[in-house]
C-alpha cells in the first residue's frame, strides 16, 4: 500500500493534542461519570473508564472491520455528547445567571438521554438516504431532452462500516427510480480493494438507459485508483477520466478526475463535443464549477463537502466552503452539490440526512429542488 509522507511530529505537539483530545472526552462524559458516581462507581474506575473509551476512536485504525465500526461508532456518539452537554451547560448558565435551580441529577440523565436519541436519529440519518428530486431548467433545451433524469451518487464510502448490504440496498433503491443516465460523483469506496472487491459486487446489478458514469473523488487515491479503476469497470462502470461520451444525439457526460490525482483536466473533458449539445459535467469538487462556466457547461454534478455531515459541523463548513450543497447558477453553469449518499468515519449524519439525487432536465430558465 503507498504511504503518504509526512514530517516528524515534534512531542510537544503530540502532548498537546493529547490533552486536547482527553479534555473534549472529559468534558463530554460528564454526564458518565455522574451517572456512574450515582451508581456507586469509584471516582478512580469512573475517570479509569472514560479515559479507555477516549482511547477506542483509535481502533478505526484497524484494518478490520469490527473494530473499526466499534472506534468510528464511538467517535459519533461522543461527538453528540458534547454537543449536548455544551448546550446543558448553556442551559446552567442561563439558569444560574437568572438564579434558578436545576437538579443536577435531572440533568445528568437529560444529557445522556438525549445524546443516545440524537446518536440514533443520526445513525438512521446516514443509514437511510432520501430520494432527493431536483428539476433543473436547461436554457434552449431540445425537446427530445425534456424530462430526461440523471440519478446521483456521492461520496458513498464503501469501506469499514458501509459494506455489501448497504450497497445493496442503493442498488436497490435507485434502480426503480428507471433512470435515463447514473452519476456518481467520486469517493465511492474508501479501502483497499482486497478488503472490499465483495463488498462492491452490487454495483454489477446497477442499471440506467444509457448508461453509469464515474468520476474518481479524492479518497480513490488514497486506496490505489490504479487497482480499483479496473475492478469497477469490470463491474459495468463508466469511467470518465478527462474525457465524455455522447450518450443521445444531443447530450454528452464528461467527467474529470479529482485533483489528487495530479492530471485532472476539465478542458480535456470536454474537447471536441459536439458544439450544440447539451454538455452535463461529473465532477466530484464543486470548485470546478467556474471553469466549467467557461467551458459551457449547462450542468455539473458533484459532491466532496457531505452538506457538513452531521451538526453542527453543518453549520461551520460554510466558512471553508463556498458552495455546501443544493443548486447553484455559477455563471452561465447550474451545479448541483449532493450531501453525499453515505458518510465517512461516524456512522453519523444528524440533521443532514444522505441522499440518492434524482435529476431531471426541463426546459426553461429556473431550478427546483425537493
Amino acid at each position: 500500500m503507498s504511504r503518504i509522507r509526512t514530517a516528524a511530529v515534534p512531542p510537544i505537539r503530540i502532548a498537546v493534542l493529547v490533552t486536547i483530545w482527553f479534555s473534549l472526552f472529559a468534558y463530554a462524559g460528564r454526564p458518565l461519570l455522574t451517572a456512574a458516581h450515582l451508581a456507586g462507581v469509584s471516582r478512580v474506575a469512573a475517570w479509569g473508564g472514560l479515559f479507555l473509551v477516549s482511547l477506542l476512536p483509535l481502533l478505526a485504525l484497524r484494518r478490520r472491520t469490527l473494530p473499526q465500526f466499534a472506534g468510528y461508532a464511538t467517535l459519533g456518539i461522543f461527538s453528540t455528547l458534547l454537543i449536548v452537554v455544551l448546550f446543558g451547560d448553556v442551559i446552567r448558565l442561563t439558569w444560574w445567571i437568572a438564579r434558578a435551580s436545576l437538579d443536577a441529577r435531572t440533568l445528568t440523565y437529560a444529557s445522556l438521554g438525549a445524546a443516545a436519541l440524537l446518536s440514533f436519529v443520526g445513525l438512521v440519518q446516514a443509514r437511510c438516504p432520501r430520494v432527493r428530486r431536483v428539476s433543473i431548467a436547461i436554457d434552449e433545451l431540445p425537446p427530445e431532452l425534456e424530462g430526461y433524469t440523471i440519478a446521483q451518487w456521492s461520496d458513498v464510502h464503501v469501506g469499514p462500516t458501509i459494506q455489501r448490504r448497504f450497497v445493496a440496498r442503493l442498488v436497490e433503491q435507485t434502480n426503480a427510480l428507471n433512470a435515463d443516465a447514473m452519476a456518481i460523483t467520486g469517493d465511492l469506496i474508501d479501502g483497499p480493494l482486497a478488503e472490499l472487491r465483495d463488498q462492491v459486487q452490487p454495483l454489477r446489478d446497477l442499471r440506467a438507459r444509457d448508461g453509469v458514469f464515474y468520476v474518481t473523488g479524492n479518497h480513490e487515491y488514497y486506496w490505489r485508483a490504479g487497482e480499483w479503476l479496473p475492478e469497477l469497470a469490470r463491474l459495468g462502470l463508466t469511467i470518465l477520466n478527462n474525457r465524455h461520451e455522447v450518450v443521445r444525439r444531443n447530450l454528452i457526460i464528461a467527467g474529470v478526475t479529482d485533483p489528487v490525482s495530479r492530471n485532472s483536466d476539465p478542458r480535456a473533458a470536454i474537447a471536441n463535443a459536439p458544439r450544440d449539445s447539451v454538455k452535463v459535467l461529473l465532477a466530484h469538487r464543486p470548485q470546478t464549477a467556474e471553469l466549467a462556466s467557461e467551458l459551457g457547461v449547462d450542468l455539473q454534478l458533484s459532491g466532496h463537502t457531505h452538506g457538513g455531515q452531521f451538526f453542527p459541523f453543518n453549520l461551520l463548513i460554510h466558512a471553508f466552503q463556498p458552495v455546501v450543497a443544493g443548486l447553484h447558477r455559477i455563471g452561465r453553469t447550474w451545479l448541483y452539490v449532493s450531501r453525499g449518499t453515505g458518510y465517512w468515519g461516524p456512522p453519523s449524519r444528524l440533521g443532514v440526512r444522505g441522499e440518492i439525487t434524482l435529476i431531471q432536465l426541463t426546459s426553461g430558465r429556473h431550478g427546483r429542488q425537493r
